[in-house]
């Protein structure tokens, strides 16, 4: 008999809104999972992190010890954002390789739907010989009502994949930027040919999964002072601190209909969005966020 492929992940714990939905997901999948942390409770641009109720979440969720607490110095003065989390990921993934043959690295908005899909084409992409998964993401911009989104598409309101950085990789791997590597992948899409807006029409796709099997990535679902707060933590602040990035994401929220039905007129880079229903669980209201020392 062969041996059994080994399995771990890594989060970076930062945001508790759905840490419960995404580790859930997987958790009964793998062997081990390295919860990583800045010991200061700063992000990578050094504002404040509710950790206290991250880690309060991911004890519950605990029931058979597989978690690893790896606390560290991430939040590095001098460096950027995106600098700090590449560094960040990158010890993580390899405290997670340690007697590992594939490291999930799914960030905690993330939810898997189907992880029996998920762990399918990621035994494919074993037996092609892949360094990565490339598994399709559907980016959600903002909740407009109980299950209902507006969610990234291509021009005219097609089906879009997203791929932040492969959502598995081989042990051992030499991150990028971010969770990008330059290694072999074995991508998933929504259709034979490519919907990744980002991405050339003709790239290539190794297997296909129907929409409803992709990952939710709820990237911007939040309350509006969560919000706030998450364009002051992330990777990308320096892109989302512009007043006019918060106020265009309110009005579109106030106003989702309008928003889908210009889309066809805006840039690429401007978003483009459709309405969509997203059954519930997983997903709905994220958890109220409670910040370090406030009381409920």
């Amino acid at each position: 008999m062969g041996t059994r492929t080994r399995r771990t992940a890594y989060v970076l714990l930062a945001d508790p809104s759905y840490l419960r939905e995404s580790i859930g997901a997987y958790y009964d999948r793998v062997d081990r999972i390295v919860v990583s942390y800045d010991r200061s409770h700063t992000s990578w641009t050094g504002t404040p992190l509710p950790l206290q109720q991250c880690l309060r979440l991911i004890s519950d969720l605990d029931r058979d010890s597989k978690m690893v607490l790896a606390p560290g110095d991430f939040a590095r003065p001098g460096e950027t954002g995106l600098a700090n989390d590449t560094h960040q990921r990158q010890v993580a993934l390899d405290q997670a390789s340690e007697g590992s043959d594939w490291v999930l690295q799914l960030d905690t908005d993330e939810v898997m739907v189907s992880p029996d899909v998920f762990f399918d084409m990621l035994n494919r992409a074993e037996s092609a010989g892949a360094r990565g998964l490339d598994f399709p993401s559907r980016w959600l911009y903002t909740r407009t009502g109980p299950g209902r989104y507006l969610e990234v598409t291509r021009r005219f309101w097609g089906v879009a994949a997203s791929y932040p950085g492969p959502l598995a990789v081989r042990a051992g791997t030499t991150l990028r930027h971010a969770r990008q590597a330059d290694i072999d992948l074995f991508r998933v899409d929504f259709a034979p040919r490519n919907t990744d807006p980002w991405r050339p029409p003709d790239a290539e796709v190794h297997a296909v999964i129907t929409p409803d099997k992709g990952v939710l990535h709820f990237s911007w679902v939040r309350e509006p002072d969560v919000i706030k707060r998450k364009f002051g933590w992330s990777g990308h602040s320096e892109h989302m601190q512009p007043p006019e990035v918060y106020r265009r994401w309110v009005w579109r929220t106030r106003h989702p209909l309008l928003t889908a039905v210009t889309t066809p007129l805006r840039r690429r880079d401007d978003g483009r969005y459709r309405l969509s229903r997203i059954p519930e669980p997983p997903g709905g209201e994220p958890i109220r966020v409670i910040a370090d020392g406030e009381t409920v």
